[in-house]
């Protein structure tokens, strides 16, 4: 099976030794995106509905380059630090993902790199796979 990196620099480069995303098989598998700012490379300000809203953003751009959108992610996992959290996230969420809503599982975790609060990977298929490779 080919596998084809996916990167763009509009969103924030991996800072670890992972790619952004891979395509693999007629699926999109995202990696986890952080409240990053791209240019910067730094944690978003604003508190954890200022870094949900880059984090979709993130996620969004990645998508993109690899010839897709939201409307393509079938699977998405939120990792949470506080889950006092959860329902300004799922409001914010809900904004981006409007129909066709993706399955979708909710994490508490101890920390997230950089300190962040929130982190969403993502699994996508449908345009995302029929880009030429």
């Amino acid at each position: 099976m080919k596998k084809t990196v996916i990167s763009t620099t509009a969103a924030p480069a991996a800072i670890g030794p992972y790619s952004q995303a891979v395509r693999a098989g007629g699926m999109l598998y995202c990696s986890g995106q952080l409240g990053l700012d791209p240019a910067s490379g730094e944690l978003v300000a604003g508190g954890v509905e200022a870094e949900a809203r880059r984090v979709l953003d993130n996620l969004q751009a990645v998508l993109a380059a690899a010839g897709g959108g939201l409307d393509d992610v079938v699977r998405t996992t939120i990792y949470l630090v506080d889950l006092a959290d959860f329902a300004r996230v799922n409001a914010i969420y809900g904004e981006y993902f409007t129909a066709l809503h993706p399955s979708r599982a909710t994490v508490g975790v101890a920390a997230l790199p950089k300190g962040g609060r929130i982190e969403i990977d993502a699994v996508a298929v449908a345009a995302v796979a029929a880009v030429a490779e």
